[in-house]
Parts: structure tokens; C-alpha cells; sequence
């Protein structure tokens, strides 16, 4: 059987959105690495003000059309109207669809069958409500019992282990979810080898949206100030949220105290990184956390809540960062943390040691494992690569062995 030639692949945004965050970085990163290898890759996706209907933007074809949530009507009458042979995927012969199911799906199976991967970051039912309650309920309706049942016989793809939990909660068989982890850019050159801040500094690197709870960042920084009278917070990171965590800090009396960088460059999100103590992550739901990693690149743990699932995954507990049980929890670790550079160091180097680990080339190579299985007929689960965590987990013994 040939390999892979040409990928189709639906999201509601791509990285050029104004409110494109980790999940699109994923697909981009992945598509970007496909093409790079020869396969041809689409992205059916949303337009927003300045975007061109037609790009290539890393090898990747984006084609763009709908908003939010016509999106999705959109992309839908592109699929069947191609396979007449008509409209703007008419070209577009795909061997294998991914369906990014940013709690809805696009339903591309209807049109391609057991050629669709459903991709799923994460499950939104903390989310919906955020929707309203005729949205929320609907929304939940889909995602929790229409799609399951719609994809009964399709490969799953996620991309953490307590996320793959979550879908076999709502239905999905086990034996039909891969795990694919983010990737890893490498950070820009000239921001390496800077200093770390003399006075202590918290980093937050986010997009900015309720479900990412940052009032509870701005919350334990103004809650710290009674004992660390010169922490600093720093919020990495832009969307329409933005305005009412500026009105939140003015209420907590901390204004002073936090500096909100906005949607910044990568060179000088990593100039803000290095200078960081502490990464918080306080996320109502996280399907990975691809910020973890990002920080860890500078050796800077990161703390957020054990329930938000994916941290769990992608911070290893008391290794290489800390899982906190409830904001109280997450404020009294927070402080431990800033007042104990020895605990700090040997998190944030663990952290450093791990990042190494990743990268989109390695993600997109398990990707492509996934992608040529369904090509096959096959379906296939279990996280896609070997991880080196146990070797963090781990002592050295005197002889140089592993202890097991």
C-alpha cells in the first residue's frame, strides 16, 4: 500500500487567529512537519478580519471560510460539494481526514467515512456553561453523547493520557484512542542564556479567556504581597478576556504588581520566560498545557490544579513541577516555591531535562504512524512514543546503574 499522500485537515482556527491558542499550534506544527515530508496537506478553517481566503503558510494550504460557528456549515458543503467535484476542496483527494473536534465536530465522516480521525484536546464540559444555557446544553448533547456515537468505529487521536480517560468516559473504546503529545519550538537564539529576575517573578502564558481562571494567578499575587512584598506577575498572552482581568487586578489593589504583555512575539515571550521564578497555570481544563513545556524550556516549574486533567500529565507531580489541590493549595505552594531556591532549582532543571524530550518533528512522525494505520484499515492506541519519564523518576546508584 502507498504512504502517505495528501491530508485534509478541520479546525475552526488556525495561529493567525486573534484567538488562536495551543490546540491550533498543534495541528499547524503537525501539518507544517507532513508537508515538509512530502505529503500534501489542507486546512479548512475559519476566516477573520484580514485573513486571506487562500494561504500556504509553512507548507500547510489554508483555505478559509465561516465564522465561529458557521465554520462548521461551511466546511461541511466544501466536503460534499468536492465530492461532486465542484467547490474549493473539489482538488483536495485526502487518504486520511482530521476532524478537530474543538467540542463540536465538523462531522466529516458523513462525507469520508472510516477515513475521518476524530482529534480531541480535550473534553469541554467544565467549558459549556460558559456558552449560555441553550448553547452549553446542546454543545454538551454532542460532544458527550452525538459524537461518540457518530464515531463508534473511528480512530481517536489525543494528546494526554487523562484527556484519552475522558473519552473513554463519554463511550469511546480504549483501542481506538492514540495519544500523539504536543511538540516543542526551539527557542529563538537570541533570547538564550539570559538572566534570571533578581526579584521574585511569576509568569503567566496564556491565552486570555475564562476557562484559563487567571484571576486565580492574580488572586495568589495579591495574596503574596503580605509576604513577598516585591513578587511580580507577568501575564504572557492576549484574547477578549483581557480587559476584565485588567478591571480584576485594579479591584485586588495589585495593578502594580502585574504587567500584561499582551499577544507578544516569540522572542520576547521567551525573554519574559527566562526571567520567571514560577510558571502558574491555573486552567479550569487543560487538554496538555503546551505552556508547561514551553517554560520548561528555561527551567521554570510550573504549578496548576490537578483537576484541570491534562497538567497531569504534562507536569509530573513533585518532579519537574507541582499539582495543586484548590486555589488555598495552589497559593501556599506558590509561596513555598518562591522562598525555596533549592526545591525551585531542582524542579525547574527536571522541568528543563523533560522539554528536551519533545518536539514537532518526533509529534508529527507519531502522527503520521496514526494517520497510515487508518490508511491500512487498522486502528491503534496508546501513547505513540517512549517517554524518558521514568528516568526522572528514578535515582542513580553509586555504580552509575538505575535503580528500577
Amino acid at each position: 500500500m502507498p504512504g502517505l499522500r495528501s491530508v485534509l485537515l478541520l479546525c475552526w482556527r488556525d495561529t493567525g487567529h486573534p484567538q488562536g491558542g495551543g490546540s491550533e499550534t498543534y495541528l499547524q506544527r503537525i501539518g507544517a512537519q507532513l508537508a515538509e515530508s512530502g505529503v500534501a496537506v489542507t486546512m479548512r478553517t475559519a476566516r477573520y478580519p484580514g485573513a486571506a481566503r487562500r494561504e500556504v503558510v509553512d507548507g500547510v494550504r489554508i483555505i478559509r471560510a465561516g465564522g465561529r460557528y458557521s465554520v462548521y456549515v461551511w466546511a461541511m458543503l466544501a466536503m460534499a460539494a468536492a465530492r461532486l467535484g465542484v467547490g474549493p476542496l473539489r482538488t483536495v483527494r485526502p487518504d486520511v481526514v482530521v476532524d478537530t473536534q474543538n467540542g463540536i465536530p465538523f462531522l466529516a465522516r458523513l462525507i469520508y467515512g472510516g477515513r475521518a480521525v476524530v482529534l480531541v484536546h480535550h473534553c469541554h464540559r467544565e467549558q459549556w456553561p460558559v456558552a449560555g444555557w441553550a448553547l452549553s446544553r446542546v454543545g454538551w448533547f454532542v460532544e458527550s453523547w452525538l459524537s461518540p456515537k457518530l464515531h463508534r468505529g473511528n480512530q481517536y487521536v489525543t494528546v494526554s493520557l487523562p484527556s484519552a480517560r475522558d473519552l473513554v468516559g463519554l463511550g469511546v473504546d480504549n483501542e481506538r484512542i492514540a495519544v500523539v503529545r504536543n511538540g516543542l519550538d526551539e527557542v529563538p537564539t537570541p533570547s538564550l542564556g539570559g538572566p534570571r529576575a533578581a526579584a521574585p517573578r511569576v509568569v503567566v502564558l496564556s491565552r486570555l479567556v475564562p476557562h484559563k481562571q487567571i484571576e486565580d494567578a492574580l488572586a495568589a499575587v495579591a495574596r503574596l504581597r503580605s509576604t513577598i512584598p516585591d513578587v511580580h506577575l507577568d501575564v504572557v498572552g492576549g484574547g477578549w478576556w483581557s480587559q476584565r482581568l485588567v478591571n480584576h487586578a485594579e479591584r485586588l489593589g495589585m495593578s502594580d504588581a502585574v504587567t500584561f504583555h499582551g499577544h507578544v512575539d516569540d522572542t520576547t515571550k521567551h525573554l519574559v520566560l527566562q526571567q520567571a521564578w514560577v510558571h502558574v497555570l491555573p486552567s479550569r481544563k487543560e487538554g496538555w498545557g503546551l505552556a508547561v513545556i514551553e517554560t520548561a524550556q528555561h527551567a521554570v516549574p510550573t504549578i496548576g490544579y490537578r483537576s484541570s486533567g491534562g497538567l497531569a500529565d504534562s507536569i509530573i507531580d513533585g518532579v519537574t513541577g507541582v499539582l495543586a489541590d484548590g486555589h488555598d493549595d495552589l497559593v501556599s505552594r506558590l509561596e513555598q516555591l518562591l522562598a525555596d531556591p533549592v526545591l525551585r532549582d531542582q524542579l525547574g532543571a527536571k522541568a528543563q531535562a523533560r522539554s528536551a524530550e519533545f518536539s514537532w518533528r518526533q509529534s508529527a512522525s507519531a502522527m503520521r504512524t496514526v494517520l497510515e494505520s487508518v490508511m491500512a484499515g487498522d486502528r491503534v492506541s496508546g501513547v505513540m512514543w517512549r517517554s524518558a519519564e521514568r528516568e526522572l523518576l528514578q535515582h542513580p546508584q553509586k555504580d552509575g546503574t538505575v535503580a528500577g
